[in-house]
């Protein structure tokens, strides 16, 4: 009896946890680079930038629902496969992501509409 069992086998890898890890930070990273290469670059506009900060939002909410599956992860395999506190920070930073990227997307749509009327 001197194997490990399944139960007692050392902890899992939770990929999803990780994955909702690195989709918000790309989703956190990609306004900073559009704006400075807004800034950096001739060819390359604010409107464009900020067009370009609306994809954090799709960003965002894959990074939260790629955590909310890490969680549950955890939960059918009654904590033994770990992974809880990156799947947290995932969906915090993830939920951040979205509000950037909806907040760009509401910020286009209002620049649009005032282009419209005046």
């Amino acid at each position: 009896m001197e194997s490990l069992t399944r139960s007692s086998s050392a902890r899992g890898r939770n990929d999803a946890a990780r994955g909702s890890i690195v989709l918000a930070l790309l989703g956190l990273a990609l306004p900073v680079v559009a704006y400075v290469a807004a800034r950096r670059l001739q060819d390359v506009t604010i409107v464009q930038a900020t067009g370009a900060t609306c994809a954090s939002a799709v960003l965002g909410g894959a990074a939260v629902l790629l955590a909310r599956r890490g969680l549950r992860n955890i939960d059918r395999t009654i904590g033994r496969l770990g992974g809880e506190n990156a799947a947290r920070v995932g969906r915090l930073l993830g939920a951040i992501a979205l509000c950037i990227g909806l907040s760009a997307g509401i910020a286009l749509a209002v620049y649009a509409v005032l282009n419209v009327i005046g």
